[in-house]
């Protein structure tokens, strides 16, 4: 079985569902109303999980009406705690989510992920130390993304950053992440250059391997030559919140069997998680992505 840590943020998600977006000062009557279970690292750890992998949280929550419901959903779901700390006076990360068209808009309040600091990551080293690869995003403090590239690359264990949401990063943490998983305007902001430019000239720039994920188009993939690209799988769109989450968590689950073949299993498993509403709604279970593999063969 793989073993993965993930390093990130938890949150409930607030989602209203609509017909269309509201423009600035209207109000606009919605369809659906739910709360969900969120966050990248949250996601990422539920995706993994649901593929087979025993899976290892490193993340905050606060002593809000919110925290135990969410660390209850990840139990659930397999998701060892150990490493999840409750922060006292502050409260758990929220995400506000109008989801219209199957495009959605999102609003992070970084609450008790704001909080997560390198000194936890530290003391689950001997963890990290243990893992197949690690999964870590930036919705936590960047000294914190930081220690988790740091203590992964120390013990040689390969750990995948998933820049989003995007900012500019020393080239020298790039150097020590085994991938990168931007988007193209993720990867320009990254590099500090023109997300006009061609996505292909990006990745080349880039100090580290890079699997670029294109929406519909699939994902593109480099290690040490050139691009090269992974088809997207045809779906029916209901909701593509989640998906990078997704796609994260089973490029890590899979990576042993190769780049290529996790990339393609993570593209598909990507695919599915769009053909149901809710970040965690449509994350798939290993069957599923066999057989979207066996009916789409690309």
């Amino acid at each position: 079985m793989t073993r993965l840590v993930v390093v990130g943020s938890i949150n409930m998600d607030l989602v209203t569902v609509a017909k269309r977006f509201p423009s600035p000062g209207e109000t606009l009557l919605g369809e659906r109303f739910l709360s969900v279970h969120g966050g990248k690292g949250g996601n990422q750890a539920v995706a993994a999980a649901r593929l087979g992998a025993e899976v290892h949280m490193i993340g905050a929550v606060g002593d809000d009406a919110f925290a135990q419901p969410l660390c209850e959903g990840l139990a659930t779901e397999g998701v060892a705690l150990t490493h999840v700390e409750r922060i006292a006076n502050c409260s758990s990360g929220t995400a506000s989510i109008t989801v219209a068209g199957g495009e959605n808009e999102i609003v992070v309040v970084p609450g008790a992920n704001a909080r997560l600091q390198p000194l936890h990551v530290a003391k689950a080293q001997h963890l990290i130390g243990s893992a197949n690869a690690v999964l870590v995003q930036m919705e936590i403090p960047l000294e914190t993304v930081e220690a988790t590239l740091r203590i992964a690359h120390a013990q040689q264990v390969p750990v995948i950053l998933n820049p989003a949401p995007a900012q500019p990063l020393p080239m020298e943490w790039l150097r020590l992440a085994h991938y990168i998983t931007p988007n193209q305007h993720e990867l320009a902001i990254l590099l500090g250059a023109d997300p006009a430019d061609d996505f292909r000239d990006l990745m080349r720039r880039a100090p580290c391997p890079v699997v670029l994920t294109r929406g519909a188009e699939g994902a593109w993939f480099r290690e040490e030559d050139e691009p090269h690209h992974q088809p997207g799988f045809d779906v029916e769109v209901v909701d593509s919140t989640g998906a990078g989450d997704t796609f994260n968590a089973a490029l890590a689950v899979f990576l042993h069997e190769g780049l290529p073949i996790a990339v393609r299993k993570a593209c598909a498993a990507a695919a599915l998680s769009v053909t149901r509403l809710g970040a965690r709604g449509g994350m798939p279970h290993p069957a599923e992505v066999d057989a979207l593999l066996a009916r789409q063969r690309v």
